[in-house]
């Protein structure tokens, strides 16, 4: 069957997999090998014409990625999809992609840390200014922030580490207006609980290191695009230009990513150019084991949801708990737009904030049994970091205040445990932190 025949469950476990075509292999297969025999001097001719399209080096394509590529595509709606090394090359990839030659990218203070601390200082150095508004939830005033050479809206759909929850249909529009792309960084959420495409994204980046994957056991990223988008409406020129040699056809004839790729001209040129020169492949066999983890991508993050929502009421009730940012946390102000675009739940991650001193955040995050105390998110396990002095501690204080990461802001990354030894645990450390030495 078609994968636009199939439902997502059924997606997740046999989308863009035929087993015929992989010697009948039940599971998806590694291909653990650096390079492809090119057949004959015909074949060769083809391939690199692109009048046929195969594998040739596994730094720009191979078997068991590319049905990662083609699954998480399904899942999303996409035109197509490529995998890359880690979530920041997929950020770093994109952003480059469509503001090379120099441009701006308009942004939300509401992101990770490091990439914030990234756009603060490699961009730059790269001729690609970041401008960062407090107008995301005004779109009125967010198109006065949109100058003439601003390429781009970036956004993260459930941010980190505070579940900001963005209006993707009203920043689509916004960005359709201007005639740019909406790029989502939709990590936190996964297919799963929410399609950006749907909504008027362009472009959709994952870190599937996280909640994709879901073991954290792999580094992967991956960039789609919706297929939709102009991309030769005149403000990207490098996806019209006629500078890239190898796009010939086989008479020799220049070609351009449109003339080549039209329906995804995007996802090609970040593999033909940045992928393939900049080199952070995605090796087969984390590719493989971020497939192994789509398998369960829906049990696991439901449980995760319902998981989520028993310790946060758990920790409303706490004396202990100055405040909590999640969607699901009482007078939450995303409980609205969190209904529209996630109503399966706003995901696992959230934060709160310690009521104590310095020394009591320390001392409760040192008495934590159960909880991994790492900055990895989306796993299995439960996670728990003081972003502050961590996952966000490459920012000022002044940018974190933009940011509104508090001092006492604690990160948690809720797993597939049972919520009653979660909880247990939570509240052994909070007792722990509350006496004296």
């Amino acid at each position: 069957m078609a994968n636009e025949e199939l439902k997502f469950d059924t997606l997740k476990i046999r989308g863009a997999y035929n087993s015929a075509e992989h010697n009948y292999a039940a599971s998806v297969p590694i291909y653990e090998t650096a390079a492809f025999d090119l057949g004959s001097a015909e074949r060769a001719g083809n391939l690199f014409s692109f009048s046929e399209l195969g594998f040739i080096y596994t730094r720009v394509g191979n078997p068991t990625t590319n049905v990662l590529e083609q699954r998480v595509a399904a899942l999303d709606g996409a035109a197509a999809a490529v995998a890359v090394g880690s979530g920041m090359a997929a950020v770093t990839y994109t952003l480059f992609n469509v503001a090379e030659n120099g441009g701006r990218i308009l942004t939300t203070p509401y992101l990770y840390g490091g990439t914030i601390d990234s756009f603060k200082k490699i961009y730059p150095k790269f001729g690609v200014a970041i401008d960062k508004s407090e107008n995301f939830h005004n779109p009125e005033e967010l198109a006065k922030d949109i100058k003439p050479d601003t390429k781009a809206i970036f956004v993260e759909s459930i941010s980190n580490p505070n579940a900001v929850i963005a209006d993707l249909e009203a920043l689509a529009k916004v960005a359709h207006e201007h005639d740019i792309p909406l790029i989502v960084d939709n990590t936190f959420a996964t297919p799963y609980l929410l399609n950006p495409i749907k909504y008027g994204a362009d472009i959709v980046i994952y870190s599937a290191t996280k909640a994709l994957g879901g073991h954290g056991n792999s580094i992967a990223g991956l960039i789609l695009e919706s297929g939709k988008f102009n991309w030769g409406n005149g403000k990207f020129p490098q996806f019209s230009e006629e500078l890239d040699y190898t796009l010939r056809d086989s008479e020799g004839n220049s070609r351009t990513f449109l003339d080549v790729f039209p329906e995804s001209p995007f996802t090609w040129r970040v593999r033909k150019n940045y992928l393939a020169y900049f080199g952070a492949a995605l090796s087969p066999f984390n590719s493989y084991l971020t497939l192994i983890g789509i398998e369960t991508l829906s049990e696991r993050i439901q449980k995760q949801v319902e998981n989520t929502k028993k310790i946060i009421h758990y920790l409303e009730d706490n004396d202990k708990v100055e405040w909590i940012k999640h969607p699901s946390a009482k007078d939450n102000p995303y409980k609205e737009l969190a209904e529209k675009y996630v109503p399966k739940g706003a995901g696992s991650i959230f934060s709160f904030g310690f009521k104590g001193t310095d020394e009591e955040i320390n001392k409760f995050l040192n008495a934590i049994k159960l909880f991994n105390y790492h900055t990895n998110v989306g796993d299995v396990r439960s996670l728990i970091i003081n972003s502050p002095k961590t996952t966000h501690g490459e920012l000022t204080r002044e940018e974190q205040e933009f940011s509104d990461i508090a001092p006492n802001t604690i990160r948690i990354s809720v797993g597939l445990e049972d919520h009653e030894d979660l909880i247990a645990d939570l509240d052994q450390a909070f007792e722990a932190a509350s006496k004296n030495n």
